[in-house]
């Protein structure tokens, strides 16, 4: 179920009753732009996986309690969660801001890239920001302060999330924005609205991009074990080869896609992103794995893709000889922007970037754990401009790569879009 409200009058009224932020506004976000790219800096240097972000953690729980805020550290492992109650009343309002690295070798030639590695998968990995949380949160820090400093006149009480695992924790944990709804970080003091931003490499810095009600995919990871039987490589006819198996599931399921899916009500996306099998090139092994993404834009058809993924796999697997087992979980669900949360709240974003420099986009295919913030309250998820203005964007690196890259100067604009978002919100409920 996903909670709504019924939206005030907007327009002319709304501008009426819009609380302006205190004079020193301004120069408050002048100040604590350096700190951005500074803190930017350090966490890009200093990457942490999903629910390994001990020093992350104890860095911004150590920050946010020097400024006098009230601090819970260590929430879903490694996050953090910090109140500031405002000095006029108002509504409890969310920020959130995810906090993990990615298993990537960073290939961009910058001062502060990173050179940490790691075990994963049992594999020697880079660390890398390859899909900028070191800027969301430098950018929900440096709201912190600002607000701190303007607490006499802040309306209500604002919740800062700092999330670890959006992009998954590892098998076999909990973690994410699942985990920290689960331990209470919505509840006490209970939130009524949240907002959160992503900034993104293709979008020019200083523009913000949204898109009403189903704005991000769900995103569902399964893994297909196909099993064989298995014998010299010269001799397949006295074997069952589960690669030759596994290659026509993975036709198959893109045959899911293009012939089976009503691809006019919503896009739906599956990709094998890894394939493991065998040890040696003249030797047919027992099995196959696979392990892949599903995204879906459609609650029903998400339930419908994996069915569909169940049977198709159930019956090649069988044309062939072999046995295949097919597990699919769930990470998010559709990240939905409240309809009436996203007009009510329009006109406050513009007034921080701008007039023309809000727009409207197609739902993306990527996925976001703040959609599980959706279920408990209206909530409202956009993207921040981080890409050079004089970018060719067909060339601008995409995220999850080794090439990823973001324009530092559009930091203080997401501080800009959370403060007034804070104010002109709270001044709208009254």
């Amino acid at each position: 179920m996903r909670f709504s409200f019924l939206a005030l009058a907007l327009g002319s009224s709304l501008a009426i009753h819009a609380q302006e932020l205190p004079t020193s506004y301004p120069q408050l976000v002048k100040d604590i732009t350096p700190k951005l790219v500074e803190w930017r800096r350090h966490f890009h240097q200093n990457p942490e996986l999903s629910n390994r972000e001990f020093k992350t953690g104890a860095y911004i729980a150590a920050y946010l309690k020097s400024i006098g805020l009230e601090v819970k550290a260590n929430v879903a492992k490694t996050g953090v969660v910090a109140i500031l109650k405002g000095g006029k009343p108002g509504p409890v309002v969310a920020l959130r801001a995810d906090i993990d690295a990615l298993p990537v070798t960073e290939r961009v030639n910058i001062p502060f890239a990173s050179k940490v590695t790691t075990e994963f998968n049992g594999q020697t990995v880079g660390v890398m920001h390859a899909c900028g949380h070191d800027s969301h949160t430098s950018i929900l820090m440096g709201t912190a302060s600002v607000l701190k400093k303007m607490q006499a006149d802040v309306p209500g009480t604002i919740v800062f999330l700092f999330q670890p695992a959006e992009e998954g924790a590892p098998a076999n944990e909990e973690g994410g924005a699942s985990l920290m709804i689960k331990e209470g970080a919505l509840d006490n003091p209970k939130v009524e609205a949240v907002f959160g931003l992503h900034i993104n490499s293709t979008i020019p810095v200083g523009e913000i991009q949204y898109k009403t009600g189903a704005f991000m995919a769900s995103s569902d990871w399964f893994k297909i074990v196909v099993k064989g039987q298995g014998g010299h490589g010269s001799k397949p006819w006295k074997a069952i080869d589960p690669i030759a198996s596994a290659s026509q599931i993975i036709e198959g399921l893109q045959h899911i896609v293009s012939r089976q899916m009503e691809l006019t009500k919503a896009p739906v996306v599956i990709t094998v992103g890894a394939i493991q099998s065998g040890v040696r090139n003249n030797i047919i092994p027992e099995t196959c794995e696979m392990l892949g993404t599903i995204r879906t834009l459609d609650s029903k058809m998400q339930k419908e893709v994996h069915e569909r993924i169940r049977n198709t796999v159930k019956h090649i697997a069988a044309s062939n000889g072999t046995e295949a087992e097919v597990t699919i979980d769930t990470k998010t669900l559709v990240t939905y922007n409240d309809p009436e949360l996203v007009k009510l709240t329009l006109p406050f974003l513009e007034k921080a970037a701008g007039k023309g420099k809000v727009v409207t986009r197609d739902w993306d295919t990527g996925a976001e754990d703040f959609s599980f913030y959706g279920e408990k309250a209206p909530s409202f998820f956009f993207y921040l401009g981080g890409m050079p203005k004089d970018q060719d964007v067909n060339k601008a690196p995409q995220h999850h790569t080794a090439d990823f890259y973001i324009d530092e100067s559009g930091f203080d604009l997401g501080v800009k879009a959370f403060c007034q978002l804070v104010f002109d919100y709270a001044k709208s409920k009254k």
